[in-house]
């Protein structure tokens, strides 16, 4: 998915009841933004990641949330060839179907409960168009920032089908990493943590989580409780590292539904700028140039029908790499 970045928003913190406040705020809620996507009849996406402060949640660096929309009124996802560098996408969705084709020459299909990740490395291009037969079109698109030692590696494309795991008070499906003693064979470059979860009606989850992760946990249904503070729909609770446990609740009468995320803080700086993410500015103007000029670094994408996407005109002043505070550890939990 191409991005488009307007400003943030502020995000709001929430301290739980008993906690300390010295050590800052149990749970950072993150609000969304919308960005418009495509042209007259754009589909808006609700960004959660980046914020003003806060750019990344393990590598994880980039959430758009999207649906459910009415394919016949907005017209669906048609994402024409574009660029990337320095990242994975992993696509996930909830309903709907997503016909994908990239310059590694994979064509594939994004379809509900099903993980596909492409790796772009050194470059790769993509295009991302609704299927005819979608209706609703609902899912989130997340990018995960590849560490300096990665970041020119091959360009890869993987699809898995996780299992549906049920648990005490709900279900989950495990993408990325392991979580509720599953864990999902898809290699990543650092370590991740990515589940989508669902808790039935006035019920809780508590999961067992990695306490050298930060975590982020996405509300796409539902009236959700992270470790008893409210997140409401479409918007990101933050954890810091140090929780052991993980207690989700739903306070409502119908199913919630969630995506949690998580890995280790990133110990690297990052710029980040349309489709890219480099170590400064002079990468970003490097990967802007090759794909303007048609330079191999990208590929080719075989079977759109239409014009790759042009990248837009580059700032006059010079990128500086996102700010990101470092996590202050979260009580321990009990």
């Amino acid at each position: 998915m191409s991005n488009g970045n307007p400003a943030p928003t502020a995000p709001r913190t929430t301290s739980l009841p008993g906690g300390d406040a010295a050590d800052g705020p149990r749970v950072q809620v993150l609000p969304a933004r919308p960005v418009p996507l495509g042209g007259p009849r754009a589909m808006t996406v609700r960004r959660t990641l980046p914020q003003r402060d806060r750019t990344l949640i393990g590598a994880w660096c980039f959430v758009d949330h999207y649906g459910p929309d009415d394919v016949a009124a907005t017209g669906g996802m048609d994402v024409a060839p574009h660029p990337h560098t320095g990242l994975q996408t992993a696509s996930w969705l909830f309903s709907g179907e997503i016909e994908h084709r990239d310059s590694l020459g994979s064509h594939a299909f994004v379809r509900p409960g099903e993980l596909n990740l492409m790796t772009a490395g050194w470059g790769i291009s993509h295009s991302e168009v609704s299927t005819p037969q979608t209706t609703v079109l609902h899912g989130v698109q997340l990018w995960i920032a590849l560490p300096e030692q990665d970041r020119h590696t091959a360009r890869d494309f993987r699809h898995h089908v996780p299992d549906l795991v049920p648990l005490r008070g709900g279900r989950v499906r495990v993408f990325l990493g392991t979580l509720a003693g599953q864990t999902s064979p898809v290699p990543t470059c650092t370590p991740l943590l990515g589940a989508e979860v669902a808790v039935d009606p006035s019920a809780s989850v508590t999961l067992t989580v990695d306490p050298g992760f930060e975590h982020g946990v996405l509300v796409d249904q539902g009236d959700v409780r992270v470790a008893e503070t409210p997140v409401p729909r479409g918007e990101l609770g933050y954890l810091a590292p140090g929780t052991r446990t993980l207690t989700l609740t739903n306070a409502g009468n119908v199913p919630a539904r969630l995506l949690l995320l998580g890995g280790p803080p990133f110990g690297e700086e990052i710029v980040m700028w349309w489709n890219f993410i480099g170590r400064g500015h002079e990468d970003i103007v490097a990967a802007r140039e090759e794909w303007e000029r048609g330079a191999a670094r990208f590929g080719t994408v075989h079977g759109y029908p239409g014009e790759r996407l042009p990248a837009p005109a580059l700032p006059h002043s010079s990128l500086k790499p996102r700010g990101n505070p470092a996590p202050r550890r979260a009580a321990p939990s009990r």
